[in-house]
């Protein structure tokens, strides 16, 4: 028999998660931030950064990893660009500042580029996208992550998942929004296949021998061995083009760490500063003002088509639909601002957690 799967409204869940943040003393307007982040995930379907992520931020923050008050240094501020120090605050607050900027710069020069040092998990990088879209221009938002991937021919977990998203407005009723990561699978999707006892796609991890892994639980268990590898987009070797996915996730390793002088491969699992143990990333935004360009009417006119195209060109036999990316997730936002938020035994479980430690009595949930 399949465990019970309980559906919380989304306005609910985000209120609940942005006073587990003010319990664990993040200042409100931040822990707002760090709420809507995550619960966008949920709205879209990204179940493994929603509430998925909150009992390990919950965690973190109890382990002093992360600092509560985030407090963010400009080291340089140029007319287009700016690098920004994070010291350890909450990545989603540090990220949304960050592009926030990125925007400002666009809107007055037509690009704005924003790197960051001494980050936290910011959640997913969609996220920062959608805000430059919401402003009529082209998003990028990258950070490296904790070594997930090994190089091709390699065995050792060296680079993150390292997310390469990119986002732009079409004259329809969603954008164009390429969140992903560069490895075939990211740890979050492992985590929910862990959590719903299901065994991963068998070309997705291999092991310190090479060998392919599919049970989640023990590829979680080596991955924190360093013996588990997720791998990179295109798969194990050259057979595939895994280098593709391997040179991208480099890409992103050199955006998030050298424009900075910041963490990076090995270092990202954790360095020790005064006997605490850091948990340290680094991201980089851009902002494109299409206006500068040939104009937001313009753009978004020839994007929709371009999706239009895509979707409306032939399909192989037995397919029912071509998708463009951002439009599942979109699908997905729909269906979930009415049904709610699908939560596992395990989810139900995490918020228990949290509820009773942090003593909030004025959510009576279902389970």
């Amino acid at each position: 028999m399949s465990e019970k799967i309980v559906y919380i409204e989304a306005k609910t869940l985000e209120n609940f998660m942005r006073d587990v943040f003010i319990g664990l003393g993040v200042p409100k307007e931040d822990a707002n931030i760090i709420a809507e982040v995550l619960i966008t995930a949920d709205l879209r379907g990204i179940d493994s950064h929603g509430i998925q992520r909150c009992k390990m931020y919950y965690d973190r923050i109890r382990a002093g990893i992360y600092e509560v008050n985030t407090n963010i240094d400009t080291i340089k501020d140029g007319p287009t660009t700016a690098l920004l120090d994070g010291n350890c605050g909450m990545g989603h607050v540090i990220a949304y500042k960050a592009m926030k900027l990125a925007i400002q710069k666009a809107k007055e020069y037509g690009l704005g580029a924003v790197a960051v040092r001494n980050s936290t998990h910011f959640g997913i990088a969609g996220y920062y996208s959608l805000m430059a879209i919401s402003e009529g221009m082209i998003g990028l938002a990258v950070t490296n992550a904790r070594p997930s991937i090994p190089p091709t021919f390699g065995v050792e977990p060296m680079l993150g998942t390292n997310p390469l998203t990119i986002g732009a407005p079409t004259d329809e009723v969603f954008p164009f929004l390429l969140d992903a990561a560069t490895s075939i699978i990211q740890r979050g999707k492992v985590e929910v296949y862990e959590r719903i006892k299901k065994d991963l796609p068998k070309n997705t991890v291999i092991d310190e021998k090479g060998e392919f892994m599919t049970n989640a639980k023990k590829v979680l268990e080596k991955m924190g061995e360093k013996k588990a590898a997720l791998l990179p987009l295109g798969g194990k070797g050259e057979e595939t083009s895994g280098y593709k996915g391997y040179g991208y996730a480099t890409v992103v390793e050199l955006l998030s760490a050298a424009l900075q002088e910041g963490i990076y491969l090995r270092d990202t699992i954790g360095v020790e500063e005064d006997g605490q143990k850091r948990l340290k990333v680094g991201h980089f935004f851009l902002a494109i003002n299409i206006n500068s360009f040939n104009g937001i009417d313009s753009f978004k006119r020839t994007a929709g088509h371009i999706m239009k195209d895509l979707r409306n060109s032939p399909k192989e036999p037995g397919a029912k639909k071509i998708f463009t990316a951002g439009e599942k997730e979109y699908n997905a936002y729909l269906e979930r601002k009415k049904t709610g938020i699908p939560l596992n035994k395990s989810l139900q479980d995490d918020i228990k957690v949290m509820q009773e430690e942090l003593n909030l009595k004025n959510y009576d949930f279902s389970f």
